[in-house]
């Protein structure tokens, strides 16, 4: 089920905010920018890079993932390995709101989003 329209603007003015802490100096950003998608239930955020084989290109890096699951009311909390599959944060699996996600986030403690 996806999240309902009223969810997806609280989800953008968090995700927004987020993104304005942590996106790169405006000098760089043609090179590195830090973005995010909403699809059905779930909030990916992903780095924008120029490719490094060809730097008109530009490549979508996945950083982290929160999958809200209404029925428990809580978010899932992702990362993608290096095989590029989404696996299960071990150390925070789920938390109870999405300000909650983008705070793991962004004490990468374990060093696994950026």
């Amino acid at each position: 089920m996806a999240i309902s329209e009223f969810e997806i603007k609280r989800c953008e003015k968090e995700l927004d905010r987020f993104i304005d802490e942590h996106r790169p100096p405006v000098h760089v950003r043609d090179e590195l920018d830090l973005s995010y998608k909403i699809e059905n239930q779930s909030v990916i955020l992903f780095e924008i890079r120029a490719n490094f084989r060809n730097p008109s290109e530009k490549l979508d890096i996945m950083i982290a993932k929160a999958t809200y699951v209404k029925t428990q009311k809580v978010w899932k909390i992702y990362w993608q390995k290096s095989d590029l599959k989404w696996h299960i944060y071990e150390p925070v699996a789920t938390v109870k709101r999405l300000e909650e996600f983008l705070q793991v986030v962004s004490e990468n403690k374990y060093d696994c989003f950026f």
